[in-house]
């Protein structure tokens, strides 16, 4: 639990009690590589911390998987719009590797949010930087290159290349396999 305690630190001030009060709501979770988190067309209930291991999420499209986001240590991860809202699930969140996480229900979640102020703050900070990188991401999509995706992810995320299967890297950043072949052999 050090690191999601140093994440939570990171982003806010916060009281040893007030600290307690939130990691004790939170549970370990084991997944091994290949398992589910929450499946589309499930609510999904509950927000997991990745404290070690590599997860993705991905839709199918036409048969063919197409990965939106991989997360690695350090980061949370959940289908926002079912976790808030209650709805059906439009992902499959996946572990690309064994992974240990750190699980907080939905039900709990909120709670905090009333009971503890500054789970609050770092509750907003967390959806304002999911949002942020939304927009990044569309962006990039948008106005930038293959490569210029390649080489962003690489100074930002360079782990990924060693830890998650290419073809899931490609996806993300939306070009073939073959491209990102192509394009590390550049580098």
């Amino acid at each position: 639990m050090k690191k999601l305690k140093s994440c939570i630190l990171s982003q806010i001030d916060i009281d040893a009690h007030s600290l307690d009060n939130i990691l004790a709501k939170f549970k370990s979770l084991h997944l091994a590589k290949g398992e589910y988190f929450v499946k589309e067309g499930k609510v999904c209930r509950q927000m997991a911390f990745i404290e070690l291991g590599y997860m993705r999420m991905y839709d199918i499209v036409d048969g063919k998987e197409i990965t939106l986001w991989i997360g690695s240590a350090g980061s949370f991860i959940t289908s926002l719009s079912s976790f808030v809202f209650e709805t059906v699930n439009n992902w499959n969140i996946q572990a690309i590797s064994d992974c240990k996480l750190y699980v907080i229900n939905r039900s709990d979640h909120f709670m905090l949010n009333k009971t503890e102020v500054r789970w609050l703050e770092f509750d907003n900070l967390l959806l304002a930087n999911s949002y942020a990188l939304l927009e990044r991401r569309m962006f990039s999509q948008l106005h930038t290159t293959a490569k210029e995706r390649f080489l962003s992810l690489m100074e930002d995320e360079p782990n990924l290349f060693n830890n998650v299967p290419l073809q899931y890297i490609a996806s993300m950043i939306g070009i073939a396999p073959e491209s990102l072949s192509r394009l590390r052999k550049m580098k």
